[in-house]
């Protein structure tokens, strides 16, 4: 059964921007501005155009193939099923990882107001979540768009209230020590734009595929980095040097300094509404990458089951919900730092799935998107993704690693033997060495593809010609020999002898 389409432009824009819209600006920037000093708002900004050049890789094939699973997907069609099973399961744990830390971080919220237990309360928050998913994505895309809708307006009035209070004096020295940081620090806060992965997920589930993905995901990161840009400028201009360094509630001590304590329990406010739009889109992305991969036989048929009243894939959400619960046992900052090498691996491959899938020729690869600047945009793409991983650390790549090895074990002794699909690269070593090594059969998957985004509905004749036998004939020919190759053919599907089709 297929999932519902019940996603439009703003679903799509709110679930992004959710996504993004977290710890990233409610947390990181104290540790930011130690690195960079008042010129935090440029690596921020910084961040937000690399994450632009990501993102439009992710688009196009989103546009080319909106499918449950996202960059799974893609990479399974591109670089086949082992580095996809690799890359469903690494951005299955990176994302449900993400979400246990965004649902922690609403425990600690809710334990500071009433003092009631955090991972008891951890448990109730992630059970509702799994609930309000599996009752349909259309009522979690509601959740999100009216709780986005009330952050972004809770920031914009930070931004407004904040700008008659700057000081310029502390802007100065805007870069204490020197222009490297700056860019270095644009790597360390890129993870602010990781969620971007959680829309290209639920791709399957939006409408129009070909206008609402592109549009809500490019304006979603353009409207973030502005946002983002603005309340650090308004954040380094009312926050003294001093207490803005190094500062965990950086947003908070600056909107206190504005407007008093009522600014700092709007922004506590804020900072709710940002993890819970964090963990929503988290549980409801996350989810569909063991239905992708079920779908695909490298997990059991069970898990790509959707339910028929709620046209949701409940057993992969329950799956997911209980994972998290297992996470918030577990150190979360260091696995937040394993889910960012994660994501970063995310952003290199689709980079490199997309020149695989354009070099291959596919006649039915038809993005409705195309990444401008091909392909000098994805390899800058690779290389700056691929500095960032390095720069997170040894130890955070570790236990990246160990997640890998989990996901190599189930290929091996699972899904290798029940995968039957094509990829990309095949195509294009076909092309390159003119051997046969595919059997057309990713050509048929993308043209059923298109069909759908399209809303393609076959007709008779359609159904004609996909059942029509097919000849393939060498040299000019009689029109008595056309005929009785025509009749050897047809013979047995319409069970005549030859001989008597050949005299009618």
């Amino acid at each position: 059964m297929k999932l519902k389409k019940g996603l439009n432009f703003f679903d799509v824009f709110s679930i992004a921007t959710g996504a993004m819209i977290s710890s990233g600006i409610f947390i990181l920037p104290g540790l930011a501005f130690a690195r960079t000093g008042p010129a935090v708002f440029i690596s921020y900004f910084l961040a937000g155009i690399l994450a632009l050049i990501g993102i439009f890789s992710i688009v196009e094939l989103s546009t080319a193939m909106p499918k449950a699973g996202g960059d799974y997907y893609f990479i399974n069609r591109s670089l086949g099923p082992f580095i996809g099973t690799i890359s469903g399961f690494l951005s299955w744990f990176a994302l449900s990882l993400k979400s246990a830390f965004a649902i922690f971080g609403i425990s600690e919220l809710i334990f500071i107001v009433t003092g009631f237990p955090t991972f008891i309360s951890s448990i109730l928050v992630c059970v509702f979540f799994v609930v309000l998913n599996s009752v349909g994505v259309k009522e979690a895309a509601k959740f999100q768009v009216s709780l986005v809708s009330g952050l972004l307006i809770l920031m914009v009035l930070y931004i407004i209230f904040g700008f008659s209070k700057i000081n310029t004096s502390h802007f100065s020295p805007f870069a204490p020590n020197g222009i490297n940081p700056i860019f270095v620090t644009a790597g360390f806060i890129f993870i602010s734009f990781g969620g971007l992965l959680k829309v290209a997920s639920v791709s399957e589930e939006v409408k129009n595929p070909k206008k609402n993905i592109p549009f809500g995901m490019i304006f979603s990161v353009i409207a973030v980095t502005i946002i983002y840009t603005l309340i650090l400028i308004v954040t380094v201009g009312v926050l003294p040097t001093t207490i803005f360094s190094g500062s965990l509630t950086p947003i908070a001590d600056a909107a206190k300094n504005i407007i008093g304590t009522p600014g700092f329990i709007i922004i506590t406010i804020a900072a709710l509404l940002a993890f819970i739009t964090t963990a929503n889109a988290g549980i409801m992305s996350a989810s569909r990458y063991p239905l992708a991969l079920s779908r695909d036989n490298l997990l059991p048929n069970a898990i790509s089951k959707v339910n028929k009243r709620f046209k949701t894939p409940v057993l992969s959400i329950l799956i997911t919900g209980l994972f998290i619960i297992l996470a918030l046992l577990l150190p979360l900052e260091m696995l937040v730092k394993a889910a960012s090498v994660v994501i970063l691996t995310a952003y290199v491959l689709t980079n490199l799935a997309v020149i695989i899938l354009r070099e291959s020729k596919l006649k039915n690869y038809r993005p409705s998107f195309k990444a401008p600047l091909y392909p000098w945009m994805q390899i800058f793409g690779i290389l700056i993704f691929s500095f960032f991983i390095i720069d997170l650390g040894l130890e955070a790549i570790e236990i990246s690693l160990a997640f890998l090895l989990i996901s190599v074990s189930f290929y091996m002794f699972y899904g290798r033997k029940k995968y039957a699909g094509e990829y990309a690269l095949l195509h294009l070593l076909k092309r390159i060495t003119d051997n046969r090594l595919t059997d057309h059969i990713l050509e048929t998957e993308f043209r059923d593809i298109l069909c759908d985004r399209d809303n393609i509905k076959p007709d008779k004749f359609d159904k004609l010609v996909k059942n029509a036998k097919i000849l393939d004939l060498h040299g000019p020919l009689g029109i008595d020999q056309l005929f009785e190759i025509i009749s050897e053919n047809v013979s047995p599907e319409i069970e005549i002898d030859k001989e008597e089709i050949f005299t009618l």
